[in-house]
Order: C-alpha cells, then sequence, then structure tokens
C-alpha cells in the first residue's frame, strides 16, 4: 500500500530550523572549582588544554587549576592581555594543538577563550573569578578595534564552572555591576519588542520571557544582594547563566542588549576605564525605562540596594560627558533599532543626565 497520497503531518511551506549551543555541564556552589577534573572527564574533550587566565586570575584561580588537571591532563597556560585584534592572534598560536581551553577570570580572560575556541573550532570551558556581566555563559564576546568595542558571535561555553567562594570574596563593585547587567534586560527586550512593532523584526517569546523572569528574580532579590556573601554571588550567578541562556535561545544578544548598552559603549569610548561595563549599563537603563514610560524610579531603587551606581558623578564622569554619550548611543550598533533611534535632542539628553539626581 502506496502512502504517496497521506498529507498528514507534511507542510511544504515550513522550513524553519533553529540550531541553540548551550552550555552542557554547569556547577555553581561552594568548592565548585574542585568539580573541575571530573566535568573535563565528562564532557570527554581530550586531554590537551590551553589554560587562558590573567596575572591576578592565575593567582585566584588558575595556580589551583593546573593543580587539579595536572595528574590527568596536558596543561599549558597563557597570560591574557588586552582584548585587541594583535593579541587574539597571539592567543590563537598559543593555542595550536589544544583539544580544549579553559577561561579563569573575568570578561577579558573569558571572551578571549571564546573568541580564540571559537576561531579554531575548539570546546572551552569557563571557569569565572567574578560575576560582573553575563557574558561567562553567553555566545557573544567584545573586541576593542580602532573604532571601539565590537560585538563578535562566538559559542557558548561547553562547560561553566563557578565558585561561590572566589566570587563572593572578588569587589563587590564586579558583582554589583553584573547584577546591573541582568536587570538592564528589562530595557533591552523593550527595545526589542518596539523594533518588532515598529520595524518587524522578528522576536523570540521563549528569550524574552527567561531574560524577562531573570531580570525580575533579581529585582525582587535586590536587597538580599551583599558583599561578599556566597548567597549572593549564587543569586547573581545563576541569573548570568540564565541571561546567556536566553541570548543561546534568541540567537543573538538581543534579549539582553538594548539602547542602555549602546549608552554603555558610547561612555567608554568617550570616558574609558572609568565605569565597568554593567554598572554603565545599570544607569542607562534607569534613562531607557524612563523613555519607555516605565518605572525607571523602582529601577533606580534596586541598583542603590544593590550598591551600583545611579549617576555619572558617582563614576567620576561629568554629566555633559553622560549626555553626549546618550546622543552617541544611536550611532553605536546602529542596524539595531532602539528607543534612542525614537530621536533625541541635546537638550533632551541633558536633561536625561539631570533627572538620574532627582527624587
Amino acid at each position: 500500500m502506496s502512502a504517496d497520497g497521506i498529507k498528514l503531518l507534511r507542510n511544504p511551506g515550513f522550513d524553519k530550523s533553529k540550531w541553540m549551543q548551550l552550555p552542557r555541564d554547569v556547577v555553581i556552589g561552594h568548592n565548585a572549582l574542585d568539580q573541575l577534573p571530573t566535568v573535563c572527564q565528562d564532557l570527554k574533550i581530550g586531554r590537551s588544554v590551553m589554560l587562558f587566565a590573567g596575572k591576578s586570575t592565575m593567582k585566584v584561580a588558575g595556580d589551583r587549576i593546573e593543580e587539579l588537571l595536572a595528574p590527568s591532563f596536558d596543561l599549558s597556560t597563557f597570560l591574557a592581555g588586552e582584548l585587541t585584534p594583535e593579541s587574539m592572534e597571539l592567543a590563537e598560536e598559543a593555542a595550536c594543538g589544544a583539544q580544549f581551553i579553559i577561561g579563569v577570570g573575568g570578561g577579558r580572560v573569558i571572551d578571549t577563550a571564546k573568541i580564540v575556541s571559537y576561531n579554531l573550532d575548539l570546546p572551552f570551558i569557563s571557569v569565572p573569578t567574578a560575576a560582573s556581566h553575563d557574558g561567562i555563559a553567553s555566545g557573544r564576546a567584545s573586541l576593542q578595534t580602532s573604532d571601539g568595542s565590537a560585538s563578535l558571535a562566538a559559542h557558548p561555553p561547553l562547560g561553566v564552572i563557578a565558585d561561590t567562594g572566589i566570587i563572593a570574596a572578588a569587589p563587590h563593585r564586579l558583582l554589583a555591576a553584573g547584577c546591573a547587567d541582568i536587570i538592564s534586560n528589562y530595557t533591552a527586550i523593550l527595545d526589542w519588542e518596539l523594533s518588532n512593532r515598529l520595524r518587524g523584526e522578528q522576536i523570540s517569546e521563549y528569550a524574552i520571557t527567561l531574560s524577562r523572569m531573570t531580570a525580575e528574580i533579581l529585582m525582587k532579590n535586590a536587597p538580599m544582594i551583599r558583599p561578599h556573601q556566597e548567597e549572593s554571588a549564587w543569586m547573581v550567578v545563576k541569573a548570568l547563566v540564565s541571561s546567556g541562556v536566553a541570548m543561546a535561545i534568541a540567537g543573538s544578544s538581543r534579549p539582553a542588549s538594548g539602547g542602555e548598552h549602546k549608552f554603555s559603549h558610547a561612555l567608554e569610548r568617550l570616558a574609558p576605564g572609568k565605569a565597568l561595563h554593567g554598572e554603565a549599563c545599570g544607569i542607562g537603563t534607569i534613562i531607557m525605562m524612563y523613555l519607555h514610560g516605565g518605572d525607571w524610579r523602582r529601577i533606580r531603587t534596586a541598583l542603590q540596594q544593590i550598591g551600583a551606581p545611579t549617576t555619572p558623578a558617582e563614576l567620576g564622569i561629568p554629566d555633559d560627558v553622560a549626555a553626549a554619550a546618550l546622543m552617541m548611543a544611536k550611532t553605536i550598533r546602529p542596524e539595531r533599532f532602539s528607543i534612542l533611534d525614537s530621536g533625541l535632542t541635546e537638550a533632551s539628553a541633558t536633561a536625561l543626565i539631570r533627572m538620574l539626581y532627582g527624587e
């Protein structure tokens, strides 16, 4: 009997496909670093490993990783410098011949591991020593170029090992910046939804829901985020991983990056080294929420409770520089529509910065 005439479950007009890459092993908790050899063996990614670390993070966790892996793995170490195209070439040369990569450190080191592993098609494991940004589990990386910070596509880590004892011991400023980066998801998805309504940009309801929920959980628990507390580190790291998963579902950084991130990148160009990425995103989130007509005071209160800055003055940045960053922001990644593309005058930008100091 022929089945040629049966049309059930056949829809020649539907040809969508989706490829999502997510971390396979995620270990978060006290002394989680001790689980690294087990994770490496579980992932079955080889015995030859290149360890990327910074000078300080080598002391914080890199030396311990060498002790843990030396009995069973062939390990080499590369001290990562600034994230530039030139430094990436050196890092790639060092990693040639390795079967997988481990990045231990903050955003610069993790992004180095991400970019090199992507370019060499090698798996990598993320070992954050601070919870300062949502890149610890995402498939995006930032690279400094002559034109400023560039966002690059990469693949997310195959494994994430987040030792809350190490992360809690880091300066609280880093943890607060990570919180601000997560809270910025609120306005990132508002921008994405606005682009969908005005320009027909495709959105992912699943990614939006996860991103919003992650920000909401952190907002509700803002009073519980305290310096050097492992419970606080646990909560923030889980949120950062969740945000990274939302980006993986979306296939882009859209669920976690909108006008507030454009403002952050513009501020880095005009006042380099003054603000951590997440800190600038937090201030940008207050402004973008005001422009969207949302409860910007609630955002500001949560950031204050966490210990994140809410004004340029707290970062040592003049108000006129922050206003100029607002005007420049729409030129950052112009293909990514945000509320800032609706039209912003210099007078309005100045007024928005003054608003940050109000009641």
